[in-house]
């Protein structure tokens, strides 16, 4: 086990550095002069000059990328603060809301997928199919929109932002989520069910989930026992590869309830050409992207020993 997860780590690093130099080859093509994003479209082309010399941007690319990786993640041009801790608060905010959202959506994915392949062709299996699948068309923006719009406007449940009130409590920061969540949960649904429904077919047709049910073992128990940890395989596969969508639909769902999160740091940062605060952001999320990858191969390997011992070799 442990040479398993080293060998992924190992490979997780060597990922995360080359999408070091991807981000940072860019931010280099981008058309944005950091000097004339500091002083402003006013300021004297000597004054721009300087600033650019001072923040080291007419060095070659090499000093350049060592500079930025050495000194990680730098200093804001639009704050003029380092990145670090407006980076750090903002990771926080959109773990919180990422995390309350696959809270819900992994066991409501799971039990849809499994109450579907359980009546399969009946038409609970068809209304779950149809329910994830139209669900699947609809994006961030617009549900998220006709959900402010009915549950925050029109109705007045639940509020239209996404942040709470300093010194809120937990149940009222909940409250504050579940607009900005159902969105989330809405996209995702159906590709985990669907996954999950695969997988438990699969499972219930399999020789040992026959064998289980001749020897007379009751229909749950051969379900939980026998056919819904093999099930579980691909549906992790599907989590870690949803999750790269979960944050980039955090963008649009951050930007849309003005929920000052990691997403829409990176909008802000896109749009004031904030070249440094916009390579953290990216880096970050693509660190977090492989962190989450890294857990499921590990997970995955857990239920299934064969797939450690074979990448183990």
């Amino acid at each position: 086990m442990v040479r398993f997860i080293l060998k992924r780590l190992g490979l997780a690093l060597i990922t995360l550095w080359l999408l070091s130099v991807i981000v940072f080859l860019l931010g280099q093509v981008l058309p944005a002069d950091p000097g004339r994003s500091v002083l402003g479209p006013l300021a004297a082309p000597s004054a721009v000059r300087a600033l650019d010399h001072q923040l080291g941007v007419d060095k070659p690319v090499l000093t350049q990328y060592w500079n930025w990786i050495s000194n990680f993640p730098g200093t804001s041009y639009q704050y003029q603060a380092p990145i670090g801790p407006i980076l750090t608060s903002a990771l926080g905010r959109s773990l919180k809301l990422g995390i309350f959202a696959l809270i819900i959506l992994v066991p409501l994915g799971i039990i849809g997928g499994v109450v579907s392949a359980l009546n399969a062709g009946k038409p609970i299996d068809r209304t779950i199919g149809i329910i994830g699948q139209s669900m699947l068309t609809v994006p961030e923006f617009v549900s998220g929109i006709v959900l402010i719009v009915v549950f925050a406007v029109e109705l007045g449940w639940l509020p239209v932002t996404a942040t709470a009130p300093p010194g809120s409590g937990f149940f009222t920061q909940l409250k504050y989520l579940i607009l900005p969540v159902i969105p989330l949960v809405m996209v995702l649904f159906g590709y985990i069910s669907r996954m999950a429904r695969v997988g438990t077919i699969e499972a219930l047709d399999s020789d040992y989930a026959r064998t289980a049910t001749l020897k007379g073992l009751p229909r749950g128990v051969v379900v939980r026992r026998h056919a819904l940890r093999n099930s579980l395989l691909p549906t992790i596969t599907v989590i870690a590869t949803q999750t790269g969508y979960l944050i980039g639909g955090l963008v649009v769902v951050e930007v849309l309830f003005r929920y000052n999160g990691i997403g829409e740091l990176t909008f802000n940062a896109s749009t004031q050409h904030d070249i440094p605060m916009l390579e953290a952001c990216v880096l970050t999320i693509g660190a977090l992207y492989m962190l989450v990858t890294l857990v499921a191969d590990i997970g995955y390997s857990l239920l299934n020993p064969r797939i450690r011992l074979k990448a183990a070799e």
